[in-house]
Order: structure tokens, then sequence, then C-alpha cells
């Protein structure tokens, strides 16, 4: 994103809903970025490249938990 980072964006979301969901999409692996702030927080992790099945997965199994 040319504006912000995930980081920050998960950060500002997180300042809006304490609660939210976030589901983290990268091209790199979960270690460094996403790992740190799954730790925070954040739902899950999803690798690009996924397929519609995977992400629709994946979006299922977040909404689908307890906040």
């Amino acid at each position: 994103m040319p504006a912000m980072g995930g980081g920050e964006v998960f950060h500002k979301l997180r300042g809006l809903d304490p609660n939210v969901k976030v589901l983290l999409c990268s091209g790199y692996s979960i270690q460094g970025e996403a790992d740190r702030l799954i730790g925070m927080g954040a739902s899950g992790f999803i690798q690009k490249p996924f397929s519609l099945r995977s992400l629709g997965q994946s979006i299922n199994d977040i909404v689908g938990s307890e906040p």
C-alpha cells in the first residue's frame, strides 16, 4: 500500500474497534511483521498466492470464531 503499511493499518483499525477481526495477507512468509501482528491480536494470516477457496475458508474461520 503506498500510503501506509499493513502494521499501521492494523493499529488504526484496532484503535477504531479493539475487537475488529483482521486477516493479514502477504506475499512474504508469516515470519516477521505478520507473526508480530498475530501476536498482537490479528485474527489470521493467508499467504499469497492463494485460491478463492482458501481465502473463503480463512474468512469463514475468522468470522465464525469468538471475538
